[in-house]
């Protein structure tokens, strides 16, 4: 069994408590984030402090960092002032859109169309969605936390969903993941794709207690 290092967060800078966390939580869903502001302008932006965290009531979470010099970014003060988001799960054919949407633009400027991706209107919310995702999670805001100056995190009720019609069962709401093709963030510039995929059903006590048997057979 190998050794371990040990890191007190208490004598860590906040850049280096980030690379150990964004090394060591992976891989992470990336939240394609699109809104509008007070004046129906759409920000599309990609997010990877992301995750699920209730199906009752069906939460997300975001987390947004400010600016450097503490401004909102244009997600962060879209959602406050409309309270309004959607969420695009991003594949691997969406990879380099998604980049382009990171590129620091001016908040004038409509990523969606520099990224040469289709807006198609709400259904539950004013902001659109990616018709190019595979599927997207309209949110409304739920509870924002805001984390000292620079972070806020934000809990979004999902409203609806849309999936890609070849990627879902609407019987059993069965969804095939391998057809999603998502991709997940890594640390640094690093992403990883989910197509190497296996399963491990949880085991009964019972399914344990027999499977341990089995082994103190084998070593007798």
């Amino acid at each position: 069994m190998s050794a371990h290092v040990h890191f007190d967060f208490r004598d860590l800078s906040a850049r280096d408590r980030y690379k150990l966390l964004i090394g060591t939580v992976i891989p992470r869903p990336i939240a394609f984030v699109t809104t509008v502001n007070e004046h129906g302008q759409v920000n599309a932006a990609p997010f990877s402090f992301f995750n699920v965290l209730s199906a009752d009531p069906a939460i997300v979470a975001l987390g947004i960092e400010n600016h450097p010099d503490m401004r909102f970014k244009d997600t962060g003060h879209n959602i406050r002032v409309t309270e309004e988001f959607t969420v695009n799960i991003v594949d691997n054919a969406l990879l380099d859109a998604m980049n382009v949407c990171a590129v620091p633009f001016p908040p004038e400027v409509d990523e969606l169309t520099r990224a040469r991706l289709t807006a198609i209107p709400g259904v539950h919310v004013k902001c659109p969605r990616i018709a190019e995702a595979p599927a997207s999670l309209e949110c409304r805001r739920h509870t924002t936390l805001s984390l000292g100056k620079s972070r806020d995190i934000i809990l979004g009720q999902v409203l609806g969903c849309f999936i890609r019609e070849d990627a879902v069962d609407p019987v059993n709401k069965h969804v095939d993941q391998r057809t999603m093709d998502a991709v997940g963030r890594l640390g640094g510039h690093g992403y990883s794709r989910i197509r190497d995929q296996f399963d491990l059903p949880t085991m009964s006590v019972a399914e344990w207690e027999r499977r341990e048997a089995e082994k103190t057979c084998d070593i007798g």
